[in-house]
């Protein structure tokens, strides 16, 4: 499947709409937690085993990210957004299989391994082309359709509730909410495929910056740098920050008030979802779009610094005032968010256009990591501290002294961060196109 080149006139805002179809979709992983307490219900699971489709999920994406990213940059945005679509309806359909058979690792299979490689295939589809449409405000750009992956629980955690509600939280009505939501994603995202395109020329706009513009490292020359790699501490440490609340949000915030005058209920807790959702998705446009103003080792900063004085407070008074509590966790699921959408334009300053969607692939192994690491942390001390007799609040003090730890030494590596050397970079354009065509017939 050739890319589809833009006609004459086709307005480059036409492009967002197209990520943003997909990325809604396949955002829907950051409400896994709602079908936690019912999976764990019906099959008899743990919390820690009722996290595996999720976390095989994320070690999905990035490895899905790194190994295919180099497909994604030769055949084109609509290539991958059809395979992205095709992996992750099917891994819902085989879920759907799973949960009415009872047979728990065709969840994990389905939603886990086969949904994965689209989540990862889906979420670095549109990066690229969305830089080289907007060379002029790359944080802007990707940050528009990024926030779609981080809103995504926005839509799906009331709609999956509300499944659940009417179908039952027995396994076969998880079945059925998992067939409605394989099928229903299917048709959402094969519009961002009908849709999209790539720029004709190198200059986009007019009058505006080259793509290729200032320093071009290729994704090969990229991972033998130092600046490589303390991004992917940079991006690994804010992400497990983020997503040990994120994975577990309906349950945590149940515990943290179950034994107070005014616990939360499953319908509060799942419109807490919805609300980190909301500041994930508003992270990712927000802090995104700012990083074009201050630079991105200021808002990564932020990010890492303010994240440890959010955990700090939590663990210190959050289980004495619910609004102290929420806003934390919404300061740090935006913050979450806002480093998934930054991350691509803080490696386009560094490594150039070229290749970059290569790059960020490889980078996204980082996410794979957290996607362990994060709930991993969380699941495995909550169960820990409950068998030995403990509850509330106190199943999740040990995590969070953790995840402020892990942003501490995310700040460092940030810190560190310098320009590449010029060793690294590709001379020229022309030269670029060589080195491609050596590295696609050696590979």
């Amino acid at each position: 499947m050739s890319p589809p080149v833009a006609p004459p006139g086709w307005s480059r805002w036409l492009v967002p709409p197209a990520a943003l179809s997909v990325h809604l979709s396949i955002g829907q992983a950051y409400a896994w937690s709602v079908f936690k307490p019912p999976l764990e219900s019906a099959l008899g699971l743990s919390g820690t085993q009722s996290a595996l489709p999720f976390q095989l999920g994320i070690v999905m994406l990035g490895l899905s990210a790194a190994f295919g990213g180099t497909l994604v940059e030769r055949n084109g945005p609509r290539w991958a957004m059809t395979v992205a679509l095709l992996c992750f309806s099917s891994g819902f359909l085989l879920s759907a299989l799973g949960a009415s058979l009872e047979q728990y690792w065709l969840i994990v299979l389905g939603y886990g391994f086969v949904g994965g490689i689209g989540l990862g295939i889906g979420y670095i589809s549109p990066v690229s082309t969305l830089i080289k449409w907007f060379p002029d405000r790359p944080g802007t750009a990707t940050g528009i359709a990024i926030m779609g992956f981080g809103g995504g629980a926005l839509i799906a955690s009331p709609w999956s509730a509300r499944m659940l509600e009417s179908f039952g939280s027995e396994s076969s009505g998880i079945a059925l909410a998992f067939l409605v939501h394989g099928l229903s994603y299917a048709v959402f995202m094969l519009l961002g495929v009908l849709l999209v395109r790539v720029p004709r020329t190198e200059k986009p706009v007019e009058s505006g910056p080259s793509v290729l513009a200032g320093p071009q490292v290729s994704a090969r020359q990229a991972i033998r740098t130092p600046q490589f790699w303390l991004l992917w501490i940079v991006l690994c440490m804010n992400v497990t920050a983020g997503i040990g609340i994120l994975e577990k949000a309906a349950p945590m915030i149940t515990d943290f008030f179950a034994d107070t005058s005014t616990p939360v209920s499953v319908t509060a807790a799942a419109g807490f979802v919805a609300l980190l959702s909301a500041a994930n998705m508003a992270g990712r446009i927000g802090w995104s779009s700012t990083s074009d103003l201050i630079g991105r080792k200021n808002i990564y900063r932020v990010y890492l610094g303010v994240g440890a004085v959010m955990y700090a407070l939590i663990a210190l008074f959050g289980d004495s005032s619910k609004p102290l509590f929420v806003l934390c966790a919404l300061v740090i699921l935006s913050f979450y968010g806002g480093g998934f959408a930054t991350v691509p334009a803080y490696l386009k300053d560094l490594f150039g256009t070229y290749q970059v969607g290569a790059i960020h692939g490889r980078l996204l192994t980082a996410w794979s990591t957290a996607g362990v690491l994060g709930p991993l942390i969380v699941n495995w001390i909550a169960d820990r501290q409950e068998e030995a007799g403990r509850h509330g609040a106190s199943l999740y003090g040990l995590s969070f002294v953790i995840m402020i730890g892990l942003l501490v030494v995310g700040f460092v590596a940030n810190e560190l961060v310098r320009p590449v050397d010029p060793r690294h970079h590709v001379p020229a354009p022309k030269e670029a196109a060589r080195v491609e065509r050596q590295q696609s017939e050696s590979a």
